[in-house]
């Protein structure tokens, strides 16, 4: 069954920091379902919150995302068990 997981990603605000973290969604195998992104009021850090769906265990693309250069927290938000009719 799909699983559907919002993460909190806290990471520096340059122009390739998007890039990589939607690249490390895609090569991981999860969908895509929500993005939104929010830059801090001193205009350095970013908060972008994704939701994705896939089979996989969340834990594989936390600890990627994680790795990034630029990403200095993500967080768990919520997990969603996904049912269909």
């Amino acid at each position: 069954m799909n699983q559907v997981h919002t993460l909190t990603i806290h990471a520096k605000a340059t122009p390739e920091v998007m890039e990589r973290v939607l690249r490390v969604v895609r090569h991981r195998g999860f969908s895509l379902r929500a993005l939104n992104m929010e830059t801090a009021q001193d205009s350095q850090q970013l908060q972008i919150t994704v939701t994705v769906e896939s089979l996989r265990p969340i834990q594989q693309l936390w600890a990627q995302l994680d790795k990034l250069v630029d990403v200095a927290r993500v967080d768990a938000l919520e997990q969603h068990p996904r049912i269909r009719a």
